[in-house]
């Protein structure tokens, strides 16, 4: 699977999290769930200022590698943190991401995308990793994956080696 690797800037991003694992039963259903309540319970237009409109899913907090939990996130990229709305809010961190470009069906090209990038040598980070719908068309889907990965002169804790 082909990347590219990519120097973002720090992004702020709001919408609805949840916390699940990639081994758990229902860790589909929990992501699943997110994405039904952020569509189709009105969170998405609900969230101020949003930058683009483009839908993000997001990967951070992670307890430890991709068999760990972690919080995922869907949420629009913001222009700030609004001040009421009970919404989740956090920073992608500006940094070093091996970005995927995925395209087909919505759901299936993404899950099969993580499958393979699970596979591959990757010094990740496991800080913040996120997936950046680019339109919502469910069976001709294009989404960017950014995984984010450690500097060069890093070691995984961020600090220079």
């Amino acid at each position: 699977m082909n990347y590219e690797i990519v120097t973002l800037k720090e992004k702020i991003a709001v919408g609805i999290s949840a916390r699940t694992n990639n081994t758990s039963p229902d860790a589909g259903a929990v992501i699943g769930g997110l994405w039904n309540r952020f569509y189709n319970e009105g969170v998405y237009e609900s969230i101020p200022g949003k930058e683009g409109g483009k839908a993000l899913g997001i990967y951070t907090d992670y307890a430890g590698d991709e068999k760990a939990d972690y919080t995922v996130v869907v949420a629009c990229e913001t222009a700030g943190e609004p001040e009421e709305g009970g919404y989740t809010c956090l920073r992608i961190p500006a940094g070093r991401y091996a970005k995927f470009v995925v395209r087909g069906d919505m759901v299936q090209a993404v899950s099969a995308a993580w499958q393979e990038i699970w596979q591959m040598d990757l010094k990740r980070t496991f800080q913040c990793d996120f997936e950046e719908y680019q339109d919502d068309c469910m069976e001709e889907a294009e989404i960017h994956i950014y995984v984010g990965i450690v500097s060069e002169d890093e070691n995984r804790d961020g600090k220079a080696d």
